[in-house]
């Protein structure tokens, strides 16, 4: 007889991926996401556009003189929410709902209480680590106004990471992309109209991304409440438990933890980038923002991983594992392939979206900073792919020490290389923290492999 949770698993839009082909279940996961967080990039790359070509330089310079700050601090608010919808997906491939939303009420309350620590302390200490990182005294009021507004958004950040891992960590990965779309839209209009009508300047561009965060949130919780009651706790299941909050901050707070000790190489990096001046500061900038762009497709790969690996995990699916990791990485690699035609000959090119033609010296560094970085990408499609894998096989610690690797090398980049080569030092730091990672991961993930064959063999 059918239960009422069978019901709701078969009428909502849920994808189990603990059956059907590996590679086709992955692509069509991690399809959505990729696209979703291209146009969240396209976003960002129209924020910096309108910010450089429209108020200028200095205010370009500061936007990008606290991203560094930002992957630090939202990268554990991404990561820990992350780590949260782990143990949602493990429960769900083992079709053990009431598991499921057990968690799902525990992982809310944990989010609530870090997001309001975490947004406390950064913005008693936004001032002083503007400071630290050296931005220039041209930029720093800009800067401050700009990262005080987006550390005002976290709690926000926090809720939509929650609640669209959740939804993802049921296999859908479709309706978090829709609203993705709609949050960026709104971004841009309200870029134009703070910006280019109000004449916020660089606080127009934060209140832009603070009210479409909020919009993103709300049509998350308005989705699961029409769409995915599955995720909705009931009765008891709303209750505090200490196992399950256990569990969920075993993987939340390493895989947190993993994002801000990776910002900590970054900001090191940023800060002796910030010494070299405006001009640097605004070439970096401007290559992070079409980084970034290129190089979410790595990142979601790794994140569609996270959720296979843990669906497949809680069925005791072993074997589909090892297929799926082995696929993924063929995906990468195509998709390396496509990048380097784009950015080889093109990079010059996609710099001047973001200044005027007349500051070669901006265009030329952010195109160099590019065009060595894609020679890298396949070490970072390797590195996300496996980083997230041992995420979702449960092994959050490990994947923790990938990013400490990562911090120990930005760092070093940042003492000794860009002290020696300047500019091209800086562009050496995400292609040797890579590297690093990559010595630590194969290992690793080979080591939890053979362990968890053992465990699902007894």
């Amino acid at each position: 007889m059918e239960t009422e949770e069978t019901k709701q698993n078969r009428t909502a839009a849920v994808s189990d991926m603990t059956v059907g082909s590996p590679l086709r279940q992955i692509t069509k996961f991690a399809l959505p996401l990729i696209l979703g967080y291209i146009l969240q990039q396209m976003y960002l790359v129209i924020d910096a556009a309108i910010v450089g070509r429209w108020i200028g330089v200095e205010a370009l310079a500061a936007v990008g003189a606290s991203s560094s700050i930002m992957f630090l601090v939202m990268g554990f608010c991404n990561g820990a929410c992350a780590g949260f919808a782990i143990p949602v997906a493990q429960s769900f491939g083992a079709k053990d709902y009431s598991k499921m939303r057990l968690y799902v009420a525990n992982a809310v309350r944990i989010s609530a209480v870090m997001a309001a620590v975490v947004t406390l302390l950064s913005l008693m200490f936004c001032h002083r680590i503007l400071q630290m990182v050296n931005t220039p005294a041209d930029i720093f009021h800009d800067a401050y106004i700009f990262l005080m507004l987006q550390f005002a958004a976290i709690p926000l950040t926090f809720g939509f990471n929650l609640f669209s891992g959740q939804i993802r960590a049921l296999g859908n990965s479709r309706q978090p992309f829709y609203f993705l779309i709609t949050s960026a839209v709104v971004n841009v209009l309200l870029d134009v109209v703070l910006i280019l009508g109000c004449r916020l300047g660089v606080a127009g561009a934060g209140i832009a991304t603070w009210l479409s965060q909020a919009l993103s949130v709300i049509l998350c919780l308005w989705y699961i409440r029409k769409r995915m009651q599955l995720l909705i706790p009931k009765g008891d299941e709303r209750r505090f438990d200490n196992k399950r909050t256990s569990i969920l901050l075993n993987n939340g707070v390493p895989m947190g933890l993993q994002f801000s000790i990776t910002g900590i190489g970054i900001i090191m990096l940023q800060s002796a980038n910030n010494a070299l001046g405006t001009t640097c500061v605004a070439a970096f900038t401007a290559s992070m923002r079409i980084k970034y762009l290129f190089t979410c497709v790595f990142e979601n790969i790794g994140v569609a991983m996270a959720t296979y690996c843990g669906q497949n995990l809680g069925a005791r699916r072993m074997d589909r594992v090892t297929k799926g990791v082995k696929d993924a990485i063929t995906l990468m690699l195509i998709y390396f392939v496509f990048t380097f035609a784009l950015i080889y000959p093109f990079a010059d090119w996609m710099m001047r979206l973001f200044v005027d033609s007349g500051e070669a010296e901006v265009v030329g560094r952010a195109a160099q900073f590019m065009r060595i970085a894609n020679y890298f990408y396949p070490a970072l499609g390797l590195l996300t792919i496996l980083r997230y894998s041992i995420q979702g096989l449960g092994f959050s610690n490990l994947s923790m020490l990938s990013g400490v690797m990562e911090m120990i090398a930005r760092c070093g980049v940042s003492l000794w290389l860009v002290p020696a080569l300047a500019w091209t030092g800086v562009c050496l730091g995400d292609p040797v923290a890579w590297c690093m990672a990559d010595l630590f991961l194969i290992p690793a993930f080979l080591w939890v492999q053979q362990r968890l064959r053992k465990q699902t063999k007894e």
